[in-house]
């Protein structure tokens, strides 16, 4: 499993891991590596494998107009509420 983020604003080498050693850490038996380098929004990658094949499952944002519509959701949504939700999956 692997990310890459811009280096700048977000994901910053300072930033807290929500999974201890995460950062190319070994969790249950994954792999799990992030990048974070000048100009890149988001991008996540998940690589599952066996012996002679591969398959690849991406996600890449170039800009952050694309998380627009979850803000543009969260924030019709939220005045509806009288408790707190965590997560966009909880409004959709």
């Amino acid at each position: 499993m692997a990310e890459v983020r811009e280096s700048i604003q977000q994901g910053a080498p300072d930033e807290e891991e929500l999974i201890a050693g995460a950062r190319g850490a070994d969790f249950d038996g994954m792999r799990i590596h992030s990048v974070r380098l000048p100009g890149l929004v988001a991008h996540q990658e998940v690589i599952f494998g066996n012996q002679g094949e591969g398959l690849t499952l991406r996600h890449d944002s170039y800009d952050r107009s694309s998380f627009m519509t979850g803000v543009n959701l969260g924030i019709k949504e939220v005045v509806k509420r009288h408790e707190l939700v965590y997560g966009l999956e909880h409004l959709l």
